[in-house]
């Protein structure tokens, strides 16, 4: 066994340094649970975009998102988006990288935007509910009580 800790063998951040890089962090992600908590209260500023294909969506997706595969934006396509607005983009999960290129592609042309963490695999492992088929459909009721 060795003397040395394998968690500071990497070095430690200091409590400033900690608290300004997971601000950061959280500028630019959010969960499931914030998500849902905002779709439940209708925040019309937050709008959850799906980047995955139309059929994917078809297949399941969060209520009241809207069908945006990443592969088909750009400046044209985009041009109907309200730049007033946050998009919440997300694809399958952790190991699929549609929410990142959409959200990539969004802000480079100016739009306001975060990724859900773990996208829609998270979302249903939090026991949220999906809608199925090629409409938005919504979230209705329901009260979000996060686990951390």
């Amino acid at each position: 066994m060795s003397d040395q800790s394998a968690v500071k063998n990497s070095g430690l951040a200091s409590p400033a340094d900690s608290a300004a890089y997971l601000a950061e962090k959280l500028r630019f992600h959010t969960d499931a649970a914030d998500l849902a908590s905002d779709l439940y209260a209708k925040h019309p500023e937050v709008i959850a975009l799906d980047t995955r294909s139309s059929e994917a969506y078809e297949r399941g997706h969060i209520p009241g998102a809207i069908s945006f595969p990443h592969r088909l934006m750009d400046e044209a396509s985009t041009a109907w988006l309200d730049r007033n607005k946050v998009y919440v983009c997300y694809c399958d999960g952790i190991g699929c990288n549609g929410s990142t290129w959409g959200s990539y592609k969004l802000a480079k042309l100016g739009f306001t935007v975060k990724e859900l963490i773990g996208g829609l695999d998270f979302w249903q492992r939090d026991g949220l509910p999906v809608a199925v088929g090629a409409e938005a459909g919504g979230l209705a009721g329901g009260k979000i009580e996060c686990d951390c």
